[in-house]
């Protein structure tokens, strides 16, 4: 378990702000669970936290191996799963784990404030989960 820091542009206010907690091994909330495979995925709120919690692991490792640095975003009613950053260069990551045409209303409200380089949907409609887990972080960070 470790704890990601708001990401806000300023050093001052990102240590002032609580951390989101996040998990570094989705088996430990699996085996807790007491479900299968199959009833977690019945589940979307449940099978939605499992696939947010591996997204961000995959990042925390990334983050803990001195790749990047990892944040997350939350400003009103909007909200980033993920913010990486990479030397000065942003990443924007939200995680849908179920199929979502809808917008994206806290990455457009992240992009309007800190322009990051790239936006990126992980799961829905976007890359698919699988495919993320498998890359190199900075497949998703470089330019």
């Amino acid at each position: 378990l470790t704890g990601l820091a708001k990401y806000s542009g300023r050093i001052v206010r990102q240590r002032g702000s609580s951390p989101k907690l996040q998990v570094l091994n989705t088996a430990l909330m699996s085996a807790q669970s007491g479900r299968s495979l199959e009833e977690a995925r019945a589940e979307p709120e449940f099978w939605g936290r499992i696939v947010e919690s591996a997204v961000g692991a995959h990042l925390a490792n990334a983050a803990a191996a001195g790749e990047c640095e990892l944040f997350y975003w939350r400003e009103r009613n909007h909200e980033v799963d993920f913010v990486v950053r990479v030397g000065r260069t942003l990443t924007a990551i939200e995680v849908k784990s179920g199929r979502t045409r809808d917008a994206l209303p806290g990455l457009t409200a992240f992009a309007e404030a800190f322009k990051p380089a790239r936006q990126l949907l992980v799961g829905a409609d976007g890359i698919p989960v699988e495919e993320f887990l498998l890359a190199p972080v900075a497949r998703w960070t470089a330019r």
